[in-house]
């Protein structure tokens, strides 16, 4: 069976204080598609992107991810699914090289503080895995350049590594 629709709304709205600020919205995006939704300030652009990923219930309507209804999922839950927003504002460590980058996300399977005073050779333990993810993103050359050179968009294909990398959105 082939999935038809990655994401879908069905009639989609939200309403603050009698403002409908997202109105029956009917989307589908097929899998492998790249969409962009525009608009001047206040058209609700983010208060879609908000109702998608559940950091704002809807007013009315549904959210289909897979063909799974997971309109009453919690912010977590759909975030484990794989639903996540990115911000324009970078969320890397700048001065960090792509694969420290990584490996710090890597790093969060050794308990629950970031090991920065550990010496090399237990940090280096990652670097098989975090090389592998820095390739599966199309970074391989850029492993040893620091994030704050890196082009923008090659920056935001370290940030959803980075977020692939701990399991959880930054």
């Amino acid at each position: 069976m082939t999935l038809d629709y990655l994401l879908e709304t069905h009639g989609l709205s939200r309403e603050f204080n009698g403002f409908a600020a997202v109105s029956d919205l009917n989307l589908r995006v097929r899998p492998g598609q790249i969409h962009a939704l525009i608009g001047p300030n206040g058209a609700g652009k983010t208060t879609c992107f908000n109702l998608l990923t559940k950091f704002l219930n809807p007013t009315r309507g549904r959210i289909l991810y897979k063909g799974e209804d997971i309109t009453a999922l919690q912010p977590a839950d759909v975030a484990r699914l794989g639903v996540v927003r990115s911000f324009q504002i970078s969320a890397v460590f700048p001065h960090l090289t792509v694969l420290e980058n990584v490996r710090v996300g890597l790093q969060r399977s050794r308990g629950g503080s970031f090991d920065f005073w550990r010496s090399r050779g237990v940090l280096d333990q990652f670097n098989d895995r975090a090389l592998k993810l820095i390739s599966d993103v199309g970074l391989s050359d850029f492993a040893d350049v620091a994030a704050v050179e890196l082009p923008y968009g090659r920056k935001r294909a370290l940030e959803f590594e980075h977020i692939g990398s701990t399991g959880n959105p930054a």
